[in-house]
């Protein structure tokens, strides 16, 4: 997997083009993404999530149900001590721009995923992998509201067509059926969607808000045997 980019072909929205550039969200320039990336690839294992990946669960978690704070997040980011404090506070401003850059750019329909590279014989091409693995993560934060939602309403699960699509071409999800790999342009074409489907799910979780009920039962521990949706990362099920 290459260096994480954003997807420059992604449109970048009316509405961002007719925002004056004063009010743009802050985000990350390229010097500051290849500093965070260089980060996460010296310092992440087999499994780690690197940029592409931190970028999907952030996204993840901003259009969620509830809030998932810095502390909970960081532990699916952050794995080894810094070697120094001014190493900790450059990284940890880094990912707090990052994070606070997503919910500014869907506000203005500047919103573009950053996806990882692979080399083929074609020469490199965009993958979603990385960021669609982080977004599973993201909603594994807030797993319980997540399944019991999409269990019941059909409708969230339609929202987020392009996003499963791409994850289960990719692996990161095992569907209970199967499928034919994407075609270049239904792949391209899921790309193209990323920035609407969160808008739509950030907005059905403010439209429909977890019930009293729902907030209960993800107090309660998960009895044992009782599984949610399989999910198939990297070779493992995991839950």
């Amino acid at each position: 997997m290459g260096t994480a980019v954003r997807p420059r072909a992604c449109r970048a929205g009316v509405e961002a083009l007719n925002t004056p550039k004063s009010e743009w969200p802050s985000s990350l320039d390229d010097s500051e993404l290849e500093a965070l990336d260089t980060f996460l690839r010296t310092h992440g294992g087999e499994g780690s999530l690197m940029l592409d990946g931190v970028h999907g669960l952030l996204s993840a978690i901003a259009i969620g149900p509830l809030e998932v704070k810095p502390e909970e997040w960081l532990h699916e980011v952050l794995h080894d001590a810094f070697d120094d404090e001014d190493e900790g506070n450059r990284v940890l401003a880094l990912l707090a721009k990052l994070n606070d850059s997503i919910t500014a750019e869907l506000g203005v329909d500047a919103y573009e995923p950053i996806l990882g590279e692979v080399d083929t014989e074609e020469g490199p091409l965009l993958s979603a992998a990385g960021w669609c693995e982080g977004f599973s993560r993201g909603i594994d934060m807030r797993a319980g509201l997540w399944e019991n939602r999409l269990a019941e309403d059909p409708s969230l699960m339609q929202l987020l067509g392009p996003i499963m699509a791409l994850a289960v071409d990719e692996g990161v999800l095992q569907a209970d059926a199967e499928f034919e790999k994407l075609t270049d342009e239904e792949y391209d074409e899921c790309l193209g969607q990323l920035p609407d489907v969160l808008n739509a799910v950030g907005a059905y979780w403010t439209d429909n808000p977890p019930s009293e009920d729902e907030l209960k039962a993800l107090a309660q521990p998960r009895v044992e045997g009782e599984d949610g949706p399989p999910r198939h990362r990297s070779g493992h099920w995991v839950h």
